[in-house]
């Protein structure tokens, strides 16, 4: 497969920069791949669509202040995003742009306090970096904000200085974040409300969480022509013991597994046919023509022209009895021409066969 093949048309209006009014106010495309049929729903009607014993999967990670605006000493603006911890508990690993970068650096926070020497330069803008002030944990809670993606931009008439709002303290992040570590949203699973999971439940639908801390692999962008050529950033998960059984028990019985997220889906086609609890790290590509082993269906937000989580949906799509990519992409323009929201606040798609 080549990298245009995952390409397509998108108008920049249609990326939403801000969330749904309300969460779970979103709308809902649903596609059965084997008819090739679509069908245009509110989010709140997802419960119609799911039967009895069917088997949500669920991330549970949470999202870290892990976006960091530092400076040189000298004034320069440096724009930084944590990543993983490092070898240390005040050594941590950034992706950091801005300026002319070198090791032995001193960045200050915006009281002006040496806050972040740089350490060791690595690939692909990402360094090793180490708090001066305290333990990583404690300074990204002091002086991190939301990781909002880079798309979303809120400029400052006066200040110049990108908007992090307050609703997005609250609105990026899912409302079962349980296991900090992501430095993204899951984000098909910003939609659900309350009151959602009340109706799920009250349908017999059945729920389990996993964990996937969202890092680089997730929305890296495929940079070579050649796409199988494109090496996946490994991301940590862990599986608990409750999940495992609930696994086994939906397969044993011949129930759907439906994922909430393509993260969720990556961990569960990383996993072997009899699962047990555990954890590691994944770096799993899904192509088309992978077979999938667990995930039956997935609710998913509408992604990127060019990613990975393009090539995943187009997988299921084909795995499902339908036409794959060119499927999908079909799909894809229609929801262009209902004016469906895309990207992480946008608005949501269920693929079921």
């Amino acid at each position: 497969m080549k990298k245009g093949e995952l390409d397509f048309e998108l108008p920049e209006e249609l990326i939403a920069i801000h969330p749904s009014e309300r969460r779970g106010a979103s709308r809902l495309l649903v596609h059965h791949s084997a008819r090739d049929e679509s069908a245009h729903h509110a989010f709140s009607d997802l419960p119609q669509f799911f039967r009895e014993g069917d088997l949500l999967v669920l991330n549970d990670t949470r999202v870290l202040p892990a976006r960091l605006v530092l400076r040189k000493e000298t004034g320069g603006r440096i724009e930084g995003l944590w990543l993983r911890p490092g070898g240390r508990i005040d050594e941590a690993q950034l992706m950091l742009s801005g300026g002319r970068l070198r090791t032995g650096l001193i960045l200050v926070d915006s009281h002006q306090r040496a806050t972040v020497e740089l350490i060791e330069k690595l690939e692909s803008g990402r360094w090793i970096a180490r708090s001066l002030i305290g333990p990583w944990p404690g300074l990204l809670a002091e002086i991190g904000t939301s990781p909002l993606p880079p798309y979303i931009r809120r400029l400052r008439s006066v200040a110049g200085e990108e908007e992090i709002q307050v609703d997005d303290q609250e609105r990026y992040q899912t409302i079962w974040a349980n296991r900090e570590g992501s430095i993204a949203a899951p984000t098909a699973s910003l939609h659900f409300t309350e009151e959602m999971l009340r109706q799920l439940e009250v349908r017999g639908v059945q729920s389990a969480a996993l964990t996937l801390h969202v890092g680089l692999g997730t929305f890296s962008p495929i940079e070579v022509e050649d796409v199988g050529d494109h090496r996946m950033h490994a991301e940590e998960y862990a599986v608990d013991p409750a999940c495992a059984r609930a696994l086994d028990a939906a397969r044993a019985e011949g129930r759907r597994v439906i994922a909430v997220g393509t993260t969720a889906a990556r961990v569960l086609e990383s996993l072997p046919a009899d699962v047990e609890a555990g954890q590691g790290w994944t770096d799993c590509f899904i192509l088309p023509g992978h077979r999938f082993r667990w995930v039956d269906g997935l609710l998913t937000n509408f992604h990127t022209p060019c990613s990975t989580l393009l090539a995943m949906v187009a997988a299921l799509c084909q795995d499902q009895g339908g036409g794959g990519l060119e499927q999908l992409k079909r799909v894809y323009a229609e929801a262009v021409r209902e004016r469906y929201r895309f990207y992480s606040y946008g608005d949501c798609s269920l693929w079921l066969p």
